[in-house]
């Protein structure tokens, strides 16, 4: 079994030094794993058999629509209206423009799913307008990235739909809910970092608009906003699962986008299609391949032989939480959500399941902690994104992100020691 270890991690971080792409490094480091105590034959035939079987999911098609719903409405005009109605609510607070940031990427990553497109849409407009203002870019930048994380637990979010199928089974409405407060409570701690920063150098503070005005920007986010309200309210009054939200978000962001606010041609369409496609490969590609990973490390009995290692180190659960987060944290630092996601929900989760962490609590948990690395170098996508839209340097951004880092990482511990931040809301409906 140790051998099986060896390989595994051999051939996976040998081919993913060389660049090879993580689809392929997770299935031929699980085709190698197997081959030590399976026939050729047999080995092949067991890793299509389950690349397949972990695809054939009804939950799986709710990624494809929000992927495609998010394209979208990041094409529709929604970020500035976004940014608009953010600006006429708190613009006038201290560090009002950072403060409108954050909110903008909370909303934003909310209704698209993605960090990545939340720092591109908003970064695009809120960084040369704060640049303008004379705020530093580069902690402009800090904002941006940081902030854009949210939208990873705010519903809908495709990481936590990949979450539920690693699991084996977690409610995706339950994960949903179980995302608001954590993001909030990340967004809210983001925003005190903000107006302290803003206050300390001094940043200016916007003008109050009138109240008309700030009526009107409100009610023309408003068709914008209602979309997260008609995808969970949906789910949770049981009017439509998680994978027919989806769909239904898929109609009601065409309605916005070409309909309502007229921002996306009809001959767009097809290329954000192919993009939407694209993506979709990429996501089920990973999960094709982690669920044969999966299965050889349940065959090999790796997850019950950490598990057992890590809780002869210590019997304070306390401290085994830590180390995971610690292990987490690093890991999000060099590999992308979605693979590190499916590969370490069936290491860790029997560890956490051991300690008496529900399995709901422990996906919350690891997103967040997992959101952090989408905004830590070398790899962290988001700050790469941010700093590019910026027109600065990463080793220039991290000074201004290390108390973003504190803040992020407060409520890391939060919500790792305080499970009711994360099931009191699935609780209070039900799930």
């Amino acid at each position: 079994m140790e051998i099986s270890i060896l390989v595994l991690l051999l051939v996976f971080f040998s081919l993913l030094l060389l660049n090879v792409p993580i689809s392929f490094c997770i299935g031929l480091a699980t085709l190698a794993t197997m081959l030590i105590s399976i026939d050729f034959m047999p080995a092949v035939t067991t890793m299509a058999q389950r690349m397949a079987g972990g695809i054939n999911s009804f939950a799986l098609l709710a990624i494809p629509f929000f992927i495609l719903s998010g394209l979208i409405m990041g094409r529709g005009g929604i970020a500035k209206r976004l940014i608009e109605c953010a600006m006429a609510l708190i613009g006038m607070l201290p560090g009002g423009l950072a403060l409108v940031n954050v909110v903008s990427c909370m909303f934003f990553g909310a209704i698209s799913g993605s960090a990545v497109a939340a720092t591109s849409a908003i970064g695009s407009f809120m960084l040369p307008e704060m640049k303008k203002q004379g705020y530093d870019v580069n902690f402009s930048a800090a904002v941006t990235a940081s902030a854009a994380t949210t939208g990873m637990l705010i519903p809908p979010s495709n990481i936590l739909i990949v979450y539920a199928i690693a699991s084996g089974g977690v409610s995706i409405a339950a994960l949903f809910v179980a995302g608001y407060l954590p993001g909030i409570l990340l967004g809210v701690s983001l925003m005190l970092v903000c107006a302290g920063y803003a206050k300390l150098k001094g940043y200016p503070v916007g003008a109050r608009l009138p109240l008309k005005l700030v009526a009107q920007k409100v009610a023309a986010a408003l068709p914008s906003l209602f979309m997260i309200f008609l995808v969970i309210g949906g789910i949770i009054g049981g009017i439509f699962t998680a994978t027919e939200a989806g769909a239904i978000a898929v109609i009601y962001s065409l309605i916005l986008a070409v309909g309502l606010y007229r921002e996306v041609k009809v001959s767009e369409l097809s290329g954000i299609l192919m993009k939407a496609a694209e993506t979709t490969a990429i996501v089920l590609a990973l999960i094709a391949t982690s669920s044969a990973m999966s299965w050889i490390l349940s065959y090999e009995q790796i997850p019950q032989t950490i598990s057992a290692a890590m809780l002869t180190i210590s019997e304070n659960p306390l401290l085994i939480l830590l180390m995971i987060n610690l292990i987490l944290l690093i890991v999000g630092a060099f590999m992308d959500m979605t693979p590190a996601v499916l590969i370490f929900t069936p290491i860790f989760l029997p560890v956490a399941v051991e300690l008496g962490m529900s399995p709901l609590h422990f996906g919350i948990m690891m997103v967040l902690n997992l959101s952090i690395g989408l905004v830590s170098p070398p790899v962290g996508s988001v700050l790469f994104v941010s700093c590019a839209i910026a027109k600065t340097r990463i080793e220039a951004i991290i000074r201004p992100m290390l108390p973003l880092y504190l803040a992020m990482f407060v409520v890391l511990m939060l919500v790792t020691y305080i499970p009711a931040i994360s099931e009191f809301l699935p609780a209070l409906f039900g799930l």
